[in-house]
């Protein structure tokens, strides 16, 4: 067992819980930092739990110092895109201004590791068939915006010789973990395959088709979606490379493949066994039409293999979940 600790930001959250139980997992110590707004005790077994926000910097820097925390990882975060676009400045002080309290913390106290929960959405409308980590950015929405800006401290940080940082963007992250002990509970959640697995559950009455004049081959949009469990490999990789004093890196996480938005319905009606309530309405603000990621370089510089590659087990893991969740 590790004697130093990993601080987790947001880790009672979605996939902060699922990173969190992958490090206990192999006994590391973790050590969960969240204000429960959007996050649950009950994901956090095994992992001590303080109850607290990033924006307190005397709290950050108490649990840095007392706690021998050598690398953070970062996940709190609000991340509904069309919430952003209505509040912006809600995506500004809380995901852009906290991180740099965090990171100012991180400074003051000498820790070194930084790795943090970015977003494809830093991309926009990605040129291309595929977003690589050397695509233009230009997000289309302050939660994007948001995101890049930590981005930014962070490389700047990196230059000034202050800490080393794995920023990880994710694609559209979905599904539970495997043996069903935690799962996606985000209140008014907007991601398709968790609503989608809702409305086959009978949480929701039905599910909305948000454009489907998209300039796509069934003009619905198009995203790359990658299981959670893969995706909380990636961190505890990123985190290794760190603390083999590997150098900072931003890698795009996801399977390079994409599906449509009725490709992605199709599949839980024939996961569920029975045909969604499904509403077709108008675009939604924010949504690119197509973002799928190059995954070439986490591959390479990571040596990530991902075990669940596959859109029904995704879907089976999320639907599992809705049926029988514990939070």
């Amino acid at each position: 067992m590790t004697t130093s600790t990993v601080l987790v930001t947001g880790g009672a959250g979605y996939i902060g819980s699922h990173v969190a139980r992958q490090l206990v997992q192999r006994h590391e110590r973790v050590l969960v930092l969240d204000n429960l707004s959007t996050g649950f005790r009950e994901a956090t077994e095994g992992s001590e739990l303080v109850i607290g926000d990033t924006g307190d910097a005397e709290l950050i820097k108490r649990l840095l110092r007392d706690h021998a925390v050598d690398t953070v990882m970062h996940f709190a975060a609000h991340t509904v895109v069309p919430e952003s676009v209505a509040d912006p400045l809600k995506y500004y002080r809380n995901n852009t201004n906290n991180s740099r309290i965090l990171l100012e913390a991180c400074v003051a106290e000498g820790v070194r590791r930084v790795v943090f929960s970015s977003t494809a959405a830093v991309y926009g409308e990605a040129d291309g068939d595929t977003a690589s980590e050397d695509s233009p950015l230009a997000p289309i929405n302050p939660y994007g915006r948001s995101k890049l800006a930590t981005e930014w401290m962070l490389e700047d940080l990196a230059t000034a010789g202050e800490l080393n940082h794995v920023s990880l963007r994710y694609f559209n992250v979905a599904g539970s973990s495997i043996d069903g002990v935690i799962g996606q509970s985000t209140p008014k959640a907007t991601l398709l395959i968790k609503v989608a697995a809702e409305a086959a559950a009978g949480v929701r009455e039905g599910i909305n088709v948000f454009g489907t004049d998209y300039p796509t081959p069934d003009g619905t949009c198009i995203r790359d979606y990658i299981h959670v469990e893969d995706l909380a490999h990636a961190h505890v990789l990123a985190l290794d490379h760190l603390r083999n004093n590997g150098t900072s890196l931003t890698l795009n996480c996801g399977y390079g493949h994409g599906y449509s938005v009725l490709e992605v319905l199709e599949t839980v009606n024939r996961v569920a066994g029975s045909p969604l309530n499904v509403t077709y309405t108008d675009r939604r603000p924010g949504d690119p039409a197509r973002l799928v990621a190059n995954a070439d370089r986490i591959r390479e510089r990571l040596g990530w293999t991902p075990q669940y590659d596959d859109l029904e087990t995704i879907v089976r893991t999320a639907l599992e979940w809705e049926r029988n969740k514990r939070y």
